[in-house]
C-alpha cells in the first residue's frame, strides 16, 4: 500500500479512527465519526506519521490541541480530556499501523 496517495490514506485513517475511538460522556460512547471529529484527528495526526515516530506523548499533545465545544459552545475541552485511556491506546495502535504505509 506504499503507492497509496495521501488523500486515500487520510480517508482510510479517518475512517478507522472514527470507528474505533470514542468520547466517553456519562458512560455514553460517542464515536468520533458520529461527532464529526474523525477527519480533524486524522489530519492533525498525519504529520506524526510522516516526520516522527508515533508515541503516546506526541499523540496526547495533538489531542490536547484539538478543542471540542460542549454545551452549545459555552465551554471548550480538549479532545484528550474526553477520551478514555483505552481509546488513546487504540489511537496509538492505529497510527503505528498506518505509519508503515506512509
Amino acid at each position: 500500500m506504499a503507492t497509496t496517495n495521501t488523500t486515500e490514506l487520510l480517508e482510510a485513517l479517518a475512517t478507522e479512527i472514527g470507528d474505533a475511538v470514542y468520547i466517553d460522556i456519562a458512560k455514553w460512547h460517542l464515536y468520533l465519526s458520529d461527532a464529526k471529529l474523525h477527519t480533524v484527528v486524522a489530519e492533525q495526526m498525519y504529520p506524526l506519521l510522516t516526520s516522527q515516530t508515533v508515541n503516546e506523548e506526541k499523540v496526547i499533545a495533538v489531542l490536547e490541541s484539538i478543542p471540542v465545544k460542549i454545551g452549545g459552545g459555552r465551554k471548550e475541552l480538549s479532545l484528550n480530556d474526553l477520551l478514555p485511556l483505552q481509546c488513546q491506546v487504540n489511537l496509538v495502535d492505529i497510527l503505528e499501523k498506518y505509519q508503515s504505509q506512509v
